[in-house]
């Protein structure tokens, strides 16, 4: 048996039909030269072989009236409940097609009586190509940690045939502790609750002086954002994909030519890209967008399994024209950030996200999502990816796509994941908001703006 954490449990508490708490990839492959056009049915027949399950995949939650929530190990998984394969119908088999299956598949949430895990083997893409959907509950692990497993999953050669699939594969956090390192763990709970509670009071401290205008931007308040726009409202089901992509090589020419970092850039692209679509819907907003942002928590070189994470808010830049300036007050605001960060325990962090987070939950339970403030305008994680290409049995990866899960209040949510050498925006969204697609395009039309800006500044 072994218990979840408060955030773990929370995925649980905040998850409904219309709201499902898992995270899912799309992986892109390409077929090794010379194979056949079965490979990708091989490799799904692989994958049923591949019994050897082992945690968390094989953990089942377990909810009762006499014991908290914890997860059961059971003897037992069927992976044909859990791995499928797909054929897309010739004709029907380009980007917009597949993006439309992996909605579906994403909509509905995971059977919780069985492990809560599904990957799903997608053939027939154009040019030799299939794809992989893959999807876990929240619960399991946080988008850093996942993106770990699937690394470590795949292998960095063609050569390198061997087949790990990510269920068989024995990850840290799940083992038994032994009795001195429990003594070990129970003495840090201890200490990090001396340093919980003093964080919170530091962190709170903060908030009530940014809420009396003492301080300017020192950090962001939570549920001040407006909450008539496209972006925000009641969630419901039913999702749309839409991705976005620009080599790192301009990314990293604009780092250098401004000292900013990969956040900085990627904010400064969603900000104008936001702003132009709020315009096309009628919505033109006189401050700043405010969004909620993921942060590790995790110590240097951490590897535990669950969840890990705090969520704070950012206000991007006030309104302007000017790419460049708007990189300049993003930049500002993100120092703000990480001084904040810095400044009170991860512990701290924490219990500020959970109890945000109820706030937050609490009104869209009562369905008053479309009628109080939400957090913020949308929420943007970053989760850095593999620098070079992986492969399994030969076939290349050729993108990865990260497909999230929407937090109360929020309609839209935006996952930047970098990988051998591109940063793609993974884009996933309720039915009711409009023009997903065209969203994504201009984040790359602002990318494109943001470059000439610079270029012209340093002229």
């Amino acid at each position: 048996m072994s218990k979840l954490s408060l955030l773990d449990l929370g995925f649980f508490i905040a998850e409904s039909e219309a709201s499902p708490k898992h995270v899912a990839g799309l992986l892109i492959f390409k077929r090794p030269p010379k194979s056949g056009a079965a490979f990708a049915k091989n490799l799904y027949r692989d994958y049923l072989a591949a019994t050897a399950v082992k945690p968390p995949f094989n953990r089942i939650i377990q909810f009762s009236l006499n014991a908290l929530p914890h997860w059961r190990a059971t003897d037992h998984v069927d992976l044909n409940q859990h791995v499928f394969f797909h054929t897309m119908p010739k004709g029907e088999n380009d980007r917009k097609a597949l993006y439309a299956l992996v909605c579906k598949l994403h909509t509905p949430m995971l059977d919780r009586s069985r492990p809560l895990w599904e990957v799903h083997v997608i053939d027939g893409l154009p040019d030799g190509q299939f794809a992989l959907y893959q999807k876990m509950h929240h619960a399991y692990a946080d988008g850093i940690t996942m993106a770990r497993w699937t690394a470590e999953c795949y292998s960095n050669s063609p050569s390198d045939v061997e087949l790990t699939p990510v269920w068989t594969q024995k990850h840290g956090g799940h083992g038994s502790r032994a009795k001195q390192e429990l003594l070990d763990l129970t003495w840090k709970e201890v200490t990090g609750n001396t340093r919980r509670f003093l964080g919170i009071g530091r962190l709170a401290a903060m908030l009530f002086l940014e809420s009396i205008k003492l301080t300017k931007n020192a950090i962001a308040l939570p549920f001040v954002s407006s909450a008539k726009t496209p972006l925000t409202g009641q969630v419901t089901s039913g999702r749309q994909f839409a991705t976005a992509g620009v080599s790192m090589n301009r990314v990293n020419a604009i780092r250098t030519r401004t000292r900013s970092t990969l956040n900085h850039i990627a904010l400064t692209c969603l900000d104008g890209a936001l702003r132009r679509f709020l315009v096309d819907q009628g919505v033109e907003l006189r401050r700043p967008i405010t969004i909620q942002m993921p942060v590790n928590l995790r110590k240097e070189g951490e590897k535990t399994a669950g969840n890990k994470i705090g969520i704070i808010q950012v206000e991007l830049s006030p309104p302007t024209d000017d790419p460049y300036v708007r990189l300049r007050n993003i930049g500002y605001s993100l120092r703000n950030v990480r001084t904040m960060v810095d400044s009170v325990a991860p512990e701290a962090i924490e219990s500020y996200t959970i109890i945000t987070g109820l706030v937050a939950q609490i009104a869209e339970m009562l369905k008053l999502s479309n009628k109080m403030p939400p957090m913020g305008n949308t929420l943007v994680s970053n989760v850095p990816g593999p620098k070079e290409h992986l492969y399994i049995r030969g076939a290349r990866m050729e993108e990865m796509h990260p497909i999230s899960t929407l937090p109360p209040s929020n309609l839209l949510n935006i996952t930047l994941f970098s990988y051998a050498g591109d940063l793609f925006f993974g884009l996933i969204a309720t039915d009711e908001l409009p023009n997903l697609e065209r969203l994504g395009t201009y984040v790359q039309e602002a990318f494109t703006e943001l470059e000439q800006s610079v270029s012209d500044a340093h002229a």
